[in-house]
């Protein structure tokens, strides 16, 4: 069972690396997840499965967790967010045009796998949710969007080339470029400020027995996420490093606003339980440390367009289990 901590002891766990202070909850109940700014600093988007729905929808709210609406169809299932450069248009992955209801939810009886649908599509829409326009046309899965505000560029995971790997294209879909080839998942890509770097999770099966269970699994529109390591390589997909090697799973990299570090979510002290907190650690691999200590699953950080507040999702003070929740503290 999630033990529970006290205001007090977040006090002294969170900040002890004195980074974290001033957190605010910003939702309440449902499952929250990957919330992502907008270029002023105003407003977030993010996904929730709340209410009647039965699969994520996107959301957006301000930055004190006020006005949540929906800004997705409300049909099919949808993931990863991210506001455009001008701060009035959203690119999204959902299922809607392959269906209209919630995709099946992934065979558990393969163990702790993930679905990758491929009626997975993404979209631009208006901020308002109106005005929807599809960016990619491949067959099978195409997600996992962020985008660079200053070179203009999506970087999202697609199976157009028979494996998962990691593509860019422009605003508006075009010039369609695949920066990586290895074998096995990339994704969860993000660039960074500056438009050099990138930085993704991974899963390269190396063995042939994990080559080929990695195989039958995407073969049924499926991946495992108990291993995997983050890279980091130039904006082109030359240059790879890889940055942690804990045979866990780390993911959800962000670039610190100086590009010189990166914080991230891992399970690392204990690689098959459901602990995951944030780290930090330098673009080289060099100098991880542990940020937080909330004892439960703590991810998707991304820090504010000046750099000042970071936003994370957490089961912290969670009423329900699988619940999760949006908070926002202030980074020094």
């Amino acid at each position: 069972m999630l033990r529970f901590i006290t205001l007090g002891f977040l006090s002294v766990s969170l900040l002890s690396a004195q980074e974290l202070s001033n957190i605010l909850q910003l939702t309440h109940g449902g499952e929250n997840a990957e919330a992502y700014w907008s270029p002023d600093g105003k407003r977030l988007i993010f996904q929730s499965t709340r209410g009647e729905g039965k699969c994520d929808q996107e959301y957006i709210m301000n930055a004190d967790g006020s006005d949540q609406h929906l800004v997705s169809t409300g049909k099919g299932r949808t993931t990863c967010g991210y506001f455009l450069p001008d701060g009035k248009h959203i690119v999204y992955a959902s299922t809607h045009l392959a269906a209209p209801g919630c995709p099946p939810d992934a065979d558990r009886s393969k163990g702790y796998v993930w679905a990758v649908y491929p009626g997975y599509d993404i979209f631009v829409a208006k901020d308002d949710g109106t005005d929807v326009k599809r960016l990619t046309t491949a067959d099978g899965y195409d997600a996992e969007a962020t985008v660079n505000w200053k070179t203009k560029k999506i970087i999202y995971t697609s199976m157009a080339s028979g494996d998962l790997d990691l593509w860019t294209m422009d605003l508006d879909g075009a010039h369609k470029k695949q920066l990586t080839k290895s074998f096995g998942y990339d994704g969860g890509a993000v660039i960074s400020r500056d438009g050099r770097k990138i930085a993704w999770r991974a899963g390269h099966p190396t063995t042939p027995e994990t080559k080929q269970k990695y195989s039958d699994l995407l073969k049924e529109n499926l991946t495992s996420p108990f291993k995997m390591e983050l890279f980091v390589s130039d904006i082109d997909g030359s240059n790879v490093k890889q940055i942690t090697d804990f045979g866990c799973a780390s993911f959800a990299p962000a670039f610190t606003p100086d590009g010189k570090q990166i914080l991230f979510s891992s399970n690392k002290h204990n690689c098959d339980g459901r602990k995951f907190e944030l780290y930090l650690i330098n673009v080289d691999g060099t100098g991880l440390r542990q940020v937080t200590n909330l004892d439960g699953f703590t991810s998707f950080p991304e820090f504010s367009p000046d750099g000042k507040k970071l936003v994370f999702v957490t089961d912290w003070k969670a009423a329900a289990r699988y619940e999760f929740n949006v908070f926002t503290a202030d980074w020094k």
